[in-house]
């Protein structure tokens, strides 16, 4: 079973997504840790809830991004991490941790990749006036959502869609998808 540790800013339903099927036994694998560049974030409440350590502290409070992630990899280390899941984790990835865990970070974005990447790709899918859009699960590079795809799910944008409603059917898509992505990643390795 993989030791992984789960990154996110925000509210943390991937995460709580991830612990659900962990429970139900359709992902095998140890949450170990969070860690969070928002010590206010929710998805630290929720790690409190499942008892998982969480590791919460802000990139600027560092001289640099190096001294940051080097502080991320030593909690990494203490907490025999393999593997890492971006989920909502709103910072690119530098160097340090790449070299660290190459082939072995993996992200989730809320659109069909290579369309809508970076921030509030829900809002640009539907400010493009796109018919679909969808979930993409792909391996980390120094790019901002440019890694190799491992999975998508689409989904069609209807007419009455709102930012909220589009958000619902892509969280709804993204809570069965990267569980079932992650178990089978998990069990190739």
């Amino acid at each position: 079973m993989k030791n992984i540790a789960v990154f996110a800013s925000g509210s943390g339903s991937n995460f709580q997504a991830i612990m659900e099927a962990i429970k139900d036994g359709r992902l095998k694998a140890n949450v170990a840790l969070l860690v969070s560049d928002q010590p206010s974030a929710y998805c630290i409440e929720r790690a409190k809830q499942e008892n998982i350590p969480y590791f919460a502290v802000r990139a600027k409070d560092y001289p640099s991004k190096v001294d940051y992630e080097k502080d991320i990899l030593e909690q990494l280390g203490k907490h025999n991490i393999e593997f890492i899941v971006l989920a909502g984790y709103m910072r690119l990835i530098g160097s340090t941790l790449l070299q660290a865990f190459e082939g072995r970070m993996v992200n989730i974005h809320p659109s069909l990749l290579p369309a809508f990447p970076g921030k509030d790709a829900i809002g640009q899918a539907l400010e493009a006036g796109a018919e679909k859009t969808g979930v993409t699960i792909h391996f980390v590079d120094a790019g901002m959502d440019t890694g190799p795809i491992i999975s998508q799910e689409s989904i069609n944008i209807d007419q009455e869609d709102t930012k909220e409603s589009l958000q619902e059917k892509v969280h709804k898509i993204e809570h069965q998808l990267y569980p079932a992505v992650l178990n089978k990643l998990f069990n190739q390795s």
